[in-house]
């Protein structure tokens, strides 16, 4: 009989400590990255379990945690990941941060495609390195490749992107709204002084699951240029239903050697305060300085139920993780319609991977810092400004759709009501 999960059902989070909800009365987050769904039965399960134990001393990481990793990306992800390579930590954001330290010295460069995840500025930036912007290439709807009003500089190297004639590059469908440019990434990479590249993989927030092709090129031009590639797949199962991921080690002998890479069942599994997350090398100097910094760091110790979910959800959470992406696909179909007929002004950025959706508004305004205050403060709807996430997310907002049905269309209206009165 094939198991059925209640998405729809909704879940009070006020009250219980919770980061996403800790707003006024009233107000609707749909920003953090941070589902509003219980988590798989089976997970649940092995917390109760564990819990029920009674003693909660300290922990060692058990072969079955190795083993629920290596099987998990074989089988999901066509990818082999040998047991020596893995090492536990207490999340990813943890890790990158252990990484830079260890990895890089102060005052060197680390490079991002922009807009990017805004906590890699922040490992970057608090560990005294420079961050170095490259934006990514933006074409709404497939359309030429065209430089944002101003955002073709990748900022912090003095490297210019330069236009190309807007063909697909590195194995890109045509209809691809953000790509690479491989010109500019390659000027900023020739900089001696940028030593590390963080890439999003799938990209957080523009949706894109980068294809095999452009990673191998990515890959070719940091080895060339001995730029360490540490690759944050955190998002790798939270693709739409028929898309598939590509490991960025699995690429070619290139990548793989020459990069670290953190996942976790997280973000996959809505376990974030759960702490637990993993990182591979392959390469075995790399990999033990690795180790040494998140040893050093003290963020290599498992909490007591941190291996035990990891071990459930990928033994056990895919009937679950299967029917959340079907979920999670409609919704983002929702919001298209909606905004095709409420709101034709916005236009919303196409999603492979990730239950972050990425909204154009610069028909409203170019500062969505303005705007997302704006629409919380008439509305209550707290929506990310796309301005946290590089100078490229300016004029974009970040919508959080991974909620119960009933709860999203809410967030829909308010949104309408919010841009409908803004500038009046």
């Amino acid at each position: 009989m094939e198991e059925t999960f209640d998405f729809d059902k909704l879940v009070d989070r006020r009250g219980t400590d919770s980061y996403k909800w800790d707003v006024k009365e009233g107000e609707l987050p749909m920003w953090v990255a941070d589902m509003d769904f219980e988590t798989a039965p089976c997970v649940r399960e092995a917390i109760e379990h564990r819990a029920a134990h009674g003693v909660f001393g300290y922990n060692v990481v058990p072969e079955e945690w190795y083993e629920a990793y290596q099987n998990w990306w074989e089988t999901r992800h066509h990818f082999k990941i040998e047991k020596d390579w893995l090492i536990f930590c207490t999340g990813v954001v943890p890790a990158l941060s252990s990484i830079v330290r260890k990895m890089t010295t102060v005052g060197e460069n680390i490079l991002i495609l922009t807009p990017v995840y805004n906590i890699f500025f922040n490992s970057i930036v608090n560990n005294g390195r420079n961050v170095v912007q490259c934006p990514l290439r933006y074409r709404p709807e497939g359309s030429s490749i065209k430089t944002v009003a101003g955002y073709g500089e990748a900022v912090g190297s003095g490297a210019k992107a330069v236009a190309s004639n807007g063909e697909a590059v590195g194995g890109v469908a045509a209809d691809q709204e953000y790509v690479i440019d491989f010109t500019a990434l390659e000027a900023a990479l020739s900089n001696p002084q940028t030593t590390m590249m963080i890439l999003c993989n799938p990209h957080n927030p523009v949706g894109r699951i980068w294809t095999r092709e452009e990673l191998a090129k990515l890959g070719e031009l940091c080895l060339k240029h001995h730029v360490l590639v540490v690759s944050d797949e955190i998002h790798c199962d939270l693709t739409d239903p028929g898309k598939e991921y590509v490991p960025f080690a699995s690429v070619s002998d290139a990548c793989r050697e020459n990069s670290i890479t953190c996942i976790a069942p997280t973000k996959t599994f809505n376990l974030a305060g759960m702490q637990t997350a993993a990182v591979f090398a392959s390469d075995p100097v790399i990999r033990h300085k690795v180790w040494r910094g998140l040893n050093t760091d003290e963020v290599a110790e498992p909490n007591t139920f941190a291996c035990g979910v990891a071990i459930a959800a990928f033994t056990k959470g895919a009937p679950w993780l299967d029917a959340l992406r079907e979920y999670l696909l409609e919704n983002k179909r929702i919001v298209r319609e909606f905004l095709e007929e409420k709101l034709p002004m916005v236009h919303l950025v196409s999603s492979e991977a990730t239950y972050l959706l990425w909204l154009d508004c610069r028909n409203y305004t170019r500062d969505s810092v303005e705007l997302a205050e704006f629409i919380r403060k008439r509305t209550g709807l707290f929506v990310s400004d796309g301005a946290e996430y590089g100078k490229a997310g300016e004029p974009f907002l970040r919508l959080n759709v991974a909620c119960p049905r009933e709860r999203l269309l809410e967030g829909l209206e308010r949104l309408q009501r919010g841009l409908s009165g803004f500038g009046a």
